[in-house]
């Protein structure tokens, strides 16, 4: 398969959307996003997986820049960084944005 060059932008938001991209890591988002406030042990209480599991899935969003996580004595708390999914909203933005709103407009292909 050959790889298509990407903008710097556009790898920004492949990575994002491939974090984003298991059920899992989305849930913990929307978890962090409720809460708007970092959260340690309680996000393993929150989902049916192992501590195992949902470590390695707070792992690729932090390494994805989307949960920043402090220590806390024996704990790690997570929360969503300041900024981390501007680049993501801004991209979905443009992409709606050149879209067609009309209702039928792909069913008499006038776009």
């Amino acid at each position: 398969m050959k790889s298509i060059p990407l903008q710097s932008s556009d790898q920004r938001l492949v990575e994002l959307f491939r974090a984003l991209g298991h059920p899992a890591r989305l849930r913990i988002l929307r978890i962090l996003a409720q809460r708007r406030a970092c959260m340690c042990g309680e996000i393993v209480d929150q989902l049916p997986l192992s501590q195992a599991t949902v470590s390695q899935h707070l792992k690729v969003l932090k390494q994805a820049g989307i949960i920043v996580g402090e220590v806390e004595g024996p704990a790690v708390c997570y929360c969503i960084a300041p900024g981390a999914l501007d680049a993501l909203s801004s991209a979905v933005g443009e992409l709606h944005s050149g879209t067609c709103h009309e209702p039928a407009c792909c069913d008499d292909h006038t776009c």
